[in-house]
């Protein structure tokens, strides 16, 4: 088990735009750990948190990479953390649990749930962890560019196989692309159903997030049949990886990968940054009612 002396928080992942993406460090995993390794906490959610409710995701690393669960370490269930206001020292939020998913998903990761009410920087600290903890930026709603929660999915023409607007290929999962490409979202968002709306990139995070994400939506969507539309865009505009497509200027998103649900009104009702299992998405529809 991990025990507290053996438990260090620290930030392994940065997040940018510079014209191209810059993404989370690892979409691997190292090879085992022995047990009196250190460990670190490794933040897996990008800085564009806005007051309310904000999902901050994390998992476990030590030196060789991420803990997965091929690295002979047991990993805990749940962690526990509290946010501290850092420049007051103010603890904002205490004893927060955060539940182990990986449904589809290695490595594991926590995602936990915490409300703040200001602006501001903050630091989750993970309980055995160093008292620094990992940054959280709650910023301005007016200075984020991606949809918030409660705002519009802005519609946009989303590649389709007769009309690809210069992405080739419009899907890069193998064997074979996805079905979610038949329409547009701007023809999605006026047929007055929920939406489940994926920008990422399969063919370049196999075993990170992109890959499992589309993959848990695929076989969602052969229990939920038409309840729902779901679609799919990637990140580049080719398989060099080296363009960013249109998609992801229309969102203003400056990571991968992300998942916009929406209500039948197009209304974003839950939007998943970065990482998130099939777990955490069945709970989102199935709270939306489509489950």
């Amino acid at each position: 088990m991990i025990s507290r002396r053996q438990f260090v928080t620290g930030t392994l992942a940065t997040f940018g735009f510079g014209g191209s993406l810059s993404f989370l460090t690892a979409c691997s995993t190292g090879p085992s750990a022995s047990t009196d390794e250190l460990f670190q906490v490794v933040q897996r959610f990008p800085q564009v948190l806005v007051p309310g409710e904000v999902r901050l995701p994390i998992s476990l690393a030590h030196q060789a990479g991420m803990l997965g669960k091929t690295s002979g370490i047991d990993l805990p269930t749940e962690l526990r953390a509290t946010l501290v206001n850092s420049d007051t020292g103010e603890v904002v939020v205490e004893n927060a649990v955060a539940t182990r998913h990986d449904a589809n998903i290695d490595p594991p990761y926590w995602p936990f749930r915490i409300t703040v009410s200001d602006v501001g920087i903050y630091s989750l600290i993970v309980e055995g962890g160093t008292p620094e903890g990992a940054g959280v930026q709650i910023m301005d709603p007016a200075s984020i560019s991606v949809p918030l929660i409660g705002t519009a999915l802005p519609g946009f023409d989303t590649p389709t196989p007769e009309n690809p607007r210069g992405v080739n290929p419009i899907c890069t999962r193998s064997p074979e692309p996805c079905p979610l490409h038949d329409i547009t979202l701007n023809e999605a968002l006026q047929r007055g159903k929920p939406i489940a709306y994926l920008v990422g990139t399969p063919a370049h995070c196999q075993t990170g997030t992109c890959a499992p994400a589309l993959d848990a939506l695929l076989s969602l969507r052969e229990t939920l049949g038409d309840s729902i539309i779901m679609l799919h865009a990637e990140i580049y505009t080719d398989d060099t990886a080296t363009i960013v497509a249109p998609a992801v200027e229309a969102v203003g998103m400056s990571y991968e990968p992300a998942l916009f649900i929406t209500d039948a009104q197009g209304i974003i009702v839950e939007r998943f940054d970065a990482i998130f299992d099939s777990v955490e998405v069945t709970e989102a529809l199935r709270a939306l009612g489509v489950l």
